[in-house]
């Protein structure tokens, strides 16, 4: 795989010398998960976060899912301008309206069915793992909104009309989805230390491992950025327990601090390779 540029600043992107006519075939040929300290906004940052998480995962394994994604976004897109039309010019055609919402509702349906889908299965392994990295000491669980579970997406449009032309963007929709994160009885945003919202989003990044494993029948491989930031030592032996065990595969570690890394390699008790980077330069240490 390689990526560059082309003349006049253009991206190109190529697997075994052939070049992607877009980026979109290459998303879950390699599936891949990342804990990052960057992390935390899934927890703190806005719903947009949190729909980026859960699409990305089905997105890996689903193309499908990605295609009716593309759509529906493109779709919005055009019924947000539709709406701004409206307010500018000083018209309305409902006839042109329904025409989008037509296709939000055929794409916005199908998201939706494998969103709930991949939750439900998703928080029980979420909530196994925490709860062996925690060892019992907390209880987890989060929960998908969707105003699509009280009504049928064709009704919220319909009933949305007069306040989106007041708004001039559609207020309804799978956009507008949420996954809240509990601990237990209380959001965890509001409640939760750094080492308790570190545990959970390692617990939720290490079920969207096996989740993808199980589906794909492929080993992601995973990435582990500077594990030790906000936990107790206690907690990092427990992840490393996890991590070691035969169900992961290829495991990159990074940390600025080299005792770290050979504490980890310590108890992993399997082959490895140290590099050390340094301004861009890349070493083997021996």
């Amino acid at each position: 795989v390689a990526c560059g540029f082309k003349k006049g600043g253009v991206k190109q992107f190529k697997r075994n010398s052939k070049v992607y006519k877009k980026l979109v075939e290459h998303i879950g040929l390699f599936p891949l998960v990342m804990i990052t300290p960057s992390d935390v906004n899934l927890i703190l940052g806005g719903s947009e976060e949190r729909r980026k998480f859960t699409d990305g995962v089905i997105s890996q394994y689903n193309q499908l899912y990605l295609d009716d994604l593309l759509k529906y976004n493109r779709a919005l897109q055009q019924r947000n301008n539709l709406l701004r039309q409206f307010a500018s010019g000083h018209y309305f055609d409902i006839d042109l309206l329904t025409l989008w919402d037509t296709h939000l509702i055929e794409y916005g349906v199908r998201i939706h069915e494998r969103r709930k889908e991949f939750v439900e299965k998703l928080i029980p392994v979420f909530q196994q793992y925490y709860s062996f990295i925690s060892e019992d000491n907390e209880k987890v669980s989060l929960v998908y909104e969707s105003q699509l579970e009280h009504k049928s997406f064709e009704e919220l449009l319909k009933e949305s009309v007069a306040k989106d032309r007041a708004l001039q963007y559609t207020s309804q929709g799978i956009h507008k989805d949420e996954l809240v994160f509990f601990l237990g009885d209380h959001a965890i945003r509001k409640l939760g230390s750094q080492g308790q919202m570190k545990t959970y989003l390692v617990s939720l990044k290490l079920a969207q491992f096996d989740f993808i494993k199980a589906i794909s029948g492929l080993k992601p491989i995973l990435l582990l950025d500077d594990i030790f930031d906000k936990l107790d030592q206690h907690r990092v032996e427990q992840i490393v327990k996890v991590v070691a065990g035969e169900q992961f595969g290829q495991i990159f570690i990074t940390d600025t601090n080299r005792e770290h890394i050979d504490a980890i390699i310590r108890k992993m008790e399997t082959d490895y390779s140290i590099f050390l980077v340094d301004s861009g330069i890349v070493t083997k240490v021996p």
